[in-house]
């Protein structure tokens, strides 16, 4: 009996390990799963049935991302590239593959940034690791980019042919100048009739001091030059620094939660090698956990063995603690910890603060996880409670910008089924009091009493536009509307010019962009960036419903436009607040002074239609009734302020 079970032991053993060998001959995808140390020197030759196996060196590997101004073809680039070197089946193949989150396919932009590991076989015979980060292109989404840049040796610099260079392009080549990264032009949509490469080879070299010989011609979508681009990456570009053998340092650039995992981490390795199964320790948190599993993005989680240097993966530790992760921390282990700590990112500064309230106050709780949980994904968000006597408990949150802020929200309700109410938009103030102290004023209502105040100082951005010459009148006359300040005009050719300006920030966040592209039919790029605080005639205008000041509403204004803003917000307010059985006067108030004041008028009941004939002293009875009734409502009634109302003040023009 104990022969004939170790028999069938024996043939199950054979049968599974055979299934092994088979999975690993038909399915490249599952190869890292069983021998994770190991790397396809081709997955051409998987394809033709050949299991080679190497390790990788380390002069094998590049790292680089993707930079370019918004639509220049990032996410696109990105997919030839990965359909190149066979990472992706043509039949799992599908248009902006790493952008996985349905708002970047609706909104047609990248978001977050994504990883990605390529094999290229390079004509030298050799096969070459290709880690790849695709970076977002709207400004609001900056400090996403920088973050990429200090886990990369170099970045692909894409340029649209017919667009030319725009603004978020020179600004991420400062970043990536800062980083000291190798720069690969690559000026893409070349196959398009429009297209002008000799005009944006001149822009290259003018305004980015690019040589022009470097740049290589390419159609992300057609598929042309991609080859190019490949043997570039791995000419052009370094190999990683670092000791393989010294103790590890490992850089967090981002994080993702996962309910049953727990916070999965993302880093890229500068020094040393992790291992499955060692605990590690975060230096700046202090906190020990044990590598459960360690990986690599194809672009879904592939297990492996370990993470050596230059390689970029992921560490799952089965941590359920938000507060345990910081982006920008460094991982060491915990039997051989490193003395210095990587530099990390410089803090986010948030540029647009809201309330964000939840409709229902039993999800309060709820809305902080949401909270804490978006933060391990995007560490640019700021928050801390607050409450409001007209909305009730809810969080002070702080932006980069005004997208930022619209895709958070539609995260927090999509992605956690909560619905919440987002006051209106403002931008950090410094107050300076009659003693000379200064605190920051995140809040219209955290704004000081006028009397108490010396000044307030604004943010002021530098602003960069470009734009075809033909629409330089229009957009002098905008932006001497928002109190900008004139800095320098550069001509790139006969056609396009760079304008620079100083602007206050707050006239920047609400629908400056809107204007900017209405004013030049959509043809202008735009890029700032902060500068300073300079003080500013500002006042905290009020909004007063029957006498009781609503601070959600509340915003602060220059003082010269308060009293037009006023008049439209109260305006915007009689549209949207629903009509009660009592008058509603909405007022408009600088301080104790009232600038403009509208008024709702009640709905009234016929409480004498039962009357007919008789004595007329009963009806005028029945009235005095009713008005007493009205009067005490008045006192004590709660006026529904819909969610609307609190973004009317984006719609005042």
């Amino acid at each position: 009996m104990y022969i004939a079970l170790s028999n069938m032991v024996n043939c199950y053993n054979h049968f599974v390990i055979n299934c092994q060998y088979f999975i690993l001959w038909e399915n490249s995808k599952t190869l890292s799963k069983w021998h994770p140390k190991f790397s396809y020197q081709s997955l051409s030759d998987t394809q033709k049935g050949q299991s080679r196996l190497t390790p990788m060196k380390q002069k094998h590997i590049r790292n680089f991302c993707i930079i370019a101004h918004i639509d220049h073809g990032k996410s696109t680039l990105a997919d030839r590239l990965m359909e190149t070197t066979k990472l992706v089946s043509e039949r799992d193949m599908k248009a902006q593959l790493l952008d996985d989150m349905d708002l970047e396919r609706e909104k047609g932009i990248t978001i977050k940034a994504r990883a990605v590991r390529m094999l290229y076989k390079h004509s030298d015979g050799e096969t070459y690791q290709l880690n790849m980060i695709d970076t977002p292109g709207h400004v609001d989404f900056a400090y996403e980019v920088s973050r990429s840049l200090s886990s990369c040796d170099g970045a692909l610099l894409v340029v649209d042919a017919t667009q030319g260079i725009e603004a978020q392009t020179v600004a991420n080549v400062y970043l990536a100048t800062e980083q000291d990264l190798t720069l690969i032009p690559v000026i893409n949509k070349v196959d398009l009739q429009s297209s002008n490469t000799e005009r944006v080879k001149k822009e290259l070299e003018e305004i980015l001091a690019i040589p022009k010989e470097e740049a290589i011609l390419a159609s992300a979508k057609s598929g042309i030059g991609i080859e190019d681009i490949l043997t570039s990456i791995v000419e052009r570009i370094p190999a990683p620094e670092g000791d393989p053998s010294a103790p590890l340092k490992a850089l967090i650039f981002d994080s993702v939660y996962d309910t049953y995992r727990g916070i999965i981490i993302f880093v890229r390795i500068f020094e040393g090698t992790l291992e499955k199964n060692l605990p590690f320790l975060m230096m700046g948190q202090r906190r020990e956990y044990t590598a459960l599993e360690v990986g690599i993005f194809t672009p879904t989680y592939c297990p492996k063995d370990k993470l050596s240097t230059g390689d970029v993966g992921y560490i799952v530790a089965n941590i359920k603690e938000v507060s345990d992760v910081r982006i920008g921390d460094t991982i060491t282990l915990s039997k051989k910890p490193a003395e210095v700590a990587l530099p990390g990112y410089k803090e986010a500064k948030p540029m647009v603060y809201c309330g964000l309230y939840p409709v229902s106050s039993a999800d309060y709780s709820l809305l902080r996880e949401a909270l804490d949980k978006l933060k391990l994904n995007d560490a640019s968000i700021f928050y801390e409670p607050e409450t409001s006597s007209a909305i009730g408990f809810g969080f002070r949150c702080g932006f980069l910008g005004l997208l930022h802020m619209e895709i958070i929200q539609e995260r927090i309700e999509r992605e956690f089924d909560l619905n919440v109410i987002t006051t209106t938009p403002n931008v950090p103030y410094l107050a300076c009091l009659n003693s000379q102290e200064e605190i920051l004023v995140n809040s219209p209502s955290e704004m000081p009493e006028p009397h108490e105040m010396d000044h307030v100082s604004e943010p002021y951005v530098k602003a960069m536009i470009i734009v075809p010459s033909e629409y330089i009148g229009g957009i002098m006359t905008l932006i001497k509307d928002r109190r900008g300040i004139y800095e320098s005009t550069e001509y790139l050719d006969e056609k396009r010019v760079i304008l620079k300006y100083e602007l206050p920030l707050a006239e920047v966040v609400n629908d400056f962009y809107d204007k900017l592209k209405s004013v030049t039919r959509g043809y202008a790029s735009f890029d700032y960036e902060f500068m300073d605080y300079r003080p500013g005639p500002l006042v905290k205008l009020r909004i007063l419903v029957n006498g009781e000041s609503v601070d959600p509403l509340s915003i602060i204004v220059s003082n010269d436009k308060a009293t037009e803003k006023g008049r439209k917000l109260i305006e915007k307010l009689k549209e949207l607040i629903p009509r009660q059985l009592f008058e509603i006067v909405i007022q408009a108030a600088i301080g104790g002074k009232i600038v403009a004041k509208t008024q709702i008028r009640a709905i009234r009941k016929n409480v004498t239609a039962k009357c007919y004939g008789g004595d007329i002293s009963r009806k005028r009875k029945l009235l005095e009734k009713q008005k007493e009734g009205k009067k005490r409502m008045k006192q004590v009634a709660n006026i529904d302020i819909p969610q609307d109302a609190f973004l009317a003040v984006l719609k005042l023009d």
